[in-house]
């Protein structure tokens, strides 16, 4: 057998003996060996795309869907470089992604040969591990052959550790790279004599326990911020339990997985930090809820909101307390005066086991009245408003999402409106960014990864800059489309899919930018900042195959959403806004709402 075929099926057999269920392919020829090596395996779903870029970002919204290590494959070359920014988006938010990348054998490098740079560790300290693997030899030792399947199992079990994340294997091929006979379909090999290798998970020591019980029973006033990315599973119940009882408001970011959920009901979550806090009054006193928090009590990664980090910096408690399971810093400000890695959920569970009953206090009472005064506001301006503004859009979508259904947000204006304008709900809602490093660059990809783990409605409000910088994303919906003489079937995904709604807010440039001083100076702000480009986004739903509706009132955007969100016809729904005029009028709702 060629040597090159019967190690990736090692490696590729031993992953799936791990628990690999997916892998995204792009082609290419020096990874022609793992390509029919994962096309051999049964129980891998294989995903097609021919943009790497694509491919890196789209495994990662797959994986954080699925929450479960998602391999990527491609050949030798700048493919691998196309990688970079999922794989550092995928570090920074800490996603369990393989990469396995073809390479030329070590006698090509430095040499001057076609398609070869060098890909050792090219990913530097943006993965978890990086490994160049040996060149697979004929009649190679046992001990060889033990090493490809334990590395595979070893890098399955990094990726998908207590800290997940990216991890690199790069794998050097001589040519023939194509299997010796046209019947390339391989056969079991032996197993590896590593199954799995598991982390075990800490739970709070009994010290630990009374410490953290005790300074809840100590004092009254008490923060509990959940900033992004936080545990799933029972975590959003656990700590609405820990609330509850503590008598600790809940703070909770709109990626959180906190701010949505039947949870909500009897626990008081806020979600207006990001209008109370900007008022002008607050600023000056400091001071929202008429006293200080004595304690704050962190879980996730650091919130998105600008406000809330500032306030939550300014503040003066006793106690700065982080609880997270992987043991991720996530303090800029470094101020946190204990950092406990321990499982989240099970730490809430803990604390609230010596928590003396606070059902009622005048700090509860305070936030409870700054919250709801706020959305009160809001709601009202919110139902005399017919016009069409990039936050009204947000906040239409998020009244018109299902329950349960899923909601890629984008980064820049986008994910700042959902912070800002999506009230606390018993609604469950899966909201989720790629806020690790906070780029526009593939979240269209991202948001179809994230939409393709389930049967639930993806919707994907997204800016019309970052939209356009991965229109290339779309070509999945096409091939999820397309019939069979386009694509032949390879175990790809079923062709029913889930219904996928863009909803692409279009004010003609980086909106984002208006927050900023710069947008005080002209002509140059409009040039190199704003940047407006005029483009037509019907023109690229024709082209990948999506129906396309324009709107440029709230009743028509409310009409297209509720036409368009259950079809299982891929839909962009193009939102026409004036970015000035938005920006402007947002101010002053501000101004309403803290007034």
């Amino acid at each position: 057998m060629n040597p090159n075929m019967e190690w990736s099926q090692l490696f590729v057999q031993a992953l799936v003996e791990a628990g690999l269920t997916a892998v995204c392919i792009s082609p290419g020829s020096r990874s022609t060996p793992l390509t029919l090596a994962f096309a051999a395996q049964e129980g891998i779903q294989i995903y097609r795309h021919l943009d790497e870029r694509s491919a890196g970002f789209f495994a990662l919204g797959l994986a954080v869907a699925t929450d479960q290590p998602v391999a990527l494959v491609c050949t030798s070359g700048t493919a691998v470089a196309n990688y970079f920014p999922a794989i550092v988006e995928a570090n920074m938010s800490q996603v369990p992604l393989l990469v396995l990348t073809g390479d030329r054998p070590h006698e090509l490098r430095h040499s001057g040969a076609n398609q070869t740079i060098d890909q050792v560790k090219i990913f530097g300290d943006h993965v978890l591990w990086a490994v160049d693997m040996p060149i697979p030899q004929a009649d190679a030792p046992d001990v060889a052959l033990r090493h490809v399947q334990t590395t595979a199992v070893r890098a399955y079990a990094m990726a998908n550790g207590r800290r997940k994340g990216p991890v690199h294997v790069n794998f050097p091929f001589r040519k023939p790279l194509e299997p010796e006979t046209r019947d390339w379909k391989l056969e079991t090999g032996p197993k590896s004599s590593i199954a799995s290798l598991q982390s075990s998970v800490s739970i709070l020591s009994r010290s630990q326990q009374e410490e953290l019980t005790a300074v809840i029973n100590r004092h009254e006033r008490g923060l509990i911020v959940c900033g992004p990315r936080c545990p799933g599973g029972n975590f959003p119940q656990a700590v609405a339990g820990l609330s509850q009882i503590s008598g600790w408001p809940i703070l909770a970011d709109p990626l959180s997985g906190v701010r949505f959920g039947l949870h909500a009901s009897g626990t008081v979550i806020s979600g207006g930090y990001e209008t109370y806090l900007q008022s002008e009054t607050i600023r000056v006193s400091g001071e929202p809820f008429g006293a200080e928090p004595e304690v704050i009590l962190r879980f996730g990664a650091v919130p998105t909101s600008k406000w809330l980090n500032a306030y939550l910096e300014r503040s003066r408690p006793a106690h700065r307390i982080h609880i997270r399971d992987n043991g991720v810093w996530a303090d800029d400000s470094h101020q946190t005066t204990l950092f406990v890695q321990a499982d989240a959920e099970q730490a809430c569970y803990q604390i609230a086991q010596g928590v003396y009953p606070r059902l009622s206090s005048a700090w509860l009472d305070a936030v409870v009245a700054v919250e709801t005064a706020v959305w009160q506001k809001l709601e009202t301006v919110a139902a005399n408003s017919a016009e069409l503004t990039d936050f009204w859009a947000v906040w239409d979508v998020m009244a018109m999402m299902p329950p349960n259904g899923r909601l890629f947000v984008g980064n820049s204006l986008p994910v700042r409106h959902v912070d800002q304008f999506a009230r606390p709900s018993a609604k469950p809602i899966h909201v989720y960014a790629n806020r690790g490093a906070s780029g526009i660059d593939g979240n269209v990809s991202t948001a179809l990864g994230y939409g393709a783990a389930g049967r639930a409605p993806l919707v994907a409000i997204l800016g019309d800059i970052t939209f356009y910088h991965d229109m290339n994303g779309l070509l999945h919906v096409t091939q999820r489309r397309g019939g069979a003489e386009a694509q032949p079937e390879i175990r790809n995904p079923k062709s029913e899919i889930a219904p996928v709604t863009f909803v692409v807010i279009n004010n003609n440039g980086g909106g984002i930018f208006r927050r900023l001083p710069i947008a005080e100076f002209e002509p140059e702000f409009s040039a190199l900042f704003l940047t407006p480009h005029d483009l037509d986004f019907a023109h690229a739903a024709r082209l990948y195959g999506l129906d396309f509706v324009r709107v440029t009132d709230r009743a028509a955007l409310r009409e297209a959403l509720g036409a368009r969100m259950y079809d299982r016809r891929p839909c962009l729904i193009e939102v026409m806004s004036d970015g000035r005029y938005d920006d402007q009028r947002r101010r002053e709702i501000n101004k309403i709402a803290n007034s």
